[in-house]
Formats: structure tokens, sequence, C-alpha cells
């Protein structure tokens, strides 16, 4: 499942970079539009699976870790949540002010991967998921009412921990009295993180309650 994974993420990754070289940024912006819709049903896979930002932040992330780089402090001017959204409103006006005024593509999505490959050096890849992206909040704002997404089978759950350290978004939290492990649908990537490292198998994709 592991190497499946990975082959989906690096063809995505190529498929980007062939794109914005050949400057159909438009191409890809209309993917992740279809991408916003098929979070309503399958959750934030376009996170996980499809985002050449998460791909290059699991390289850097790795990297930063051999060079103990990485902090496990998040930014406090961050943690009101606004940020995303800001980062989201500057983006859309300065690729539509490049495009009507200057007469240029802004390369808006290079810009952001280089960004998320230096932030993911200094911190843990959850703050520039949750905190910093702006593709990521509108990814998390239609995933919230995902139909399917990753639950925990509380009867297998023995509370190791394992899913929560090494979810890449903080999505997985081991909480209440009997430490049992609960998914935040909205923060889900859908990857199979959790998955791969549960001893229990006590992870699986399905259908949310209503």
């Amino acid at each position: 499942m592991k190497y499946a994974v990975t082959l989906i993420r690096l063809f995505f990754l190529a498929l980007f970079l062939i794109l914005i070289t050949n400057g159909n940024m438009m191409l890809w912006l209309g993917l992740f539009a279809v991408s916003l819709m098929a979070a309503l049903i399958f959750g934030r896979v376009y996170c996980g699976y499809v985002c050449p930002m998460n791909t290059l932040m699991i390289s850097a992330e790795w990297l930063s870790k051999k060079l103990k780089l990485q902090t496990k402090n998040k930014p406090k001017w961050l943690k009101n949540g606004y940020f995303a959204w800001i980062a989201l409103v500057v983006s859309a006006a300065a690729m539509l002010i490049s495009k009507r005024i200057l007469h240029i593509n802004l390369p808006i999505l290079p810009i952001w991967l280089v960004i998320s490959v230096l932030i993911t050096f200094i911190y843990k890849p959850a703050v520039f998921h949750n905190l910093i992206c702006p593709f990521g909040i509108l990814q998390r704002t239609f995933g919230k009412f995902a139909r399917l997404s990753k639950k925990v089978n509380e009867d297998a759950c023995i509370g190791c921990k394992l899913c929560e350290k090494s979810c890449p978004s903080d999505a997985i939290a081991v909480i209440g009295e009997d430490k049992k492990a609960v998914i935040n649908t909205e923060l889900c990537h859908q990857c199979t993180n959790c998955q791969q490292v549960c001893p229990k198998n006590a992870i699986h994709y399905s259908k949310q309650k209503q």
C-alpha cells in the first residue's frame, strides 16, 4: 500500500510539473476545483494523494529530521486560524492583478510550493497544512462534509498513539478516559499513514455517520 501511494503522488507531481512548465496552470486549478467537489464525498484525497506541495513536504520533513532543524513549536501568530484565509485572498488578488494590469501569469502555485518546503524545514507539516496553506483551507471547508472518511473501530483500538504520531495533519488524537483514537474528518488527508502503523487494523475508510 505504501509504495502504491508513493507512485500515485509521484505521478501527480510529474503531471503538475508538466502542466506548469507548459504554461497550463489553469488546468491544474481546474483539477483542484473538481477535487473540492469530490471532497464532499471522498474527503480530502487531493491533499493526501494529488497535492504536489504535500509530496515534496514529505521529503522535506525527512531531511529536516535528519539535520535536526525541525521544531515542535507552532508560531503563536498563526494560532488564531485566520492566516490561511488571508493567504487565499491575497493569492487570488495577486493572480488577478498581475493578469489584468501587468499582463503576466503570476506563478502562484510554484511560489506556494517553495514556501511549503521552506516552512517544513522548520516546522512540522501540520503547521503548513492546517494554518498556512490557502488551498488546504478550502479542502478543509469542503472535506468536513465528507460522506466517506477514515474511521476508528473503538473496540479494536488500544490507544497506542502510533496513528497520532504518524498523522501529517494532526487529524488524529487519542482522547477520553478510555484512550481511544478519534479522527477529525476536516483535517484528515485520507492518506494511509495511520492504517499502516496501526497494530490492530482498527482504522478503515468507510461511510461517516450523518
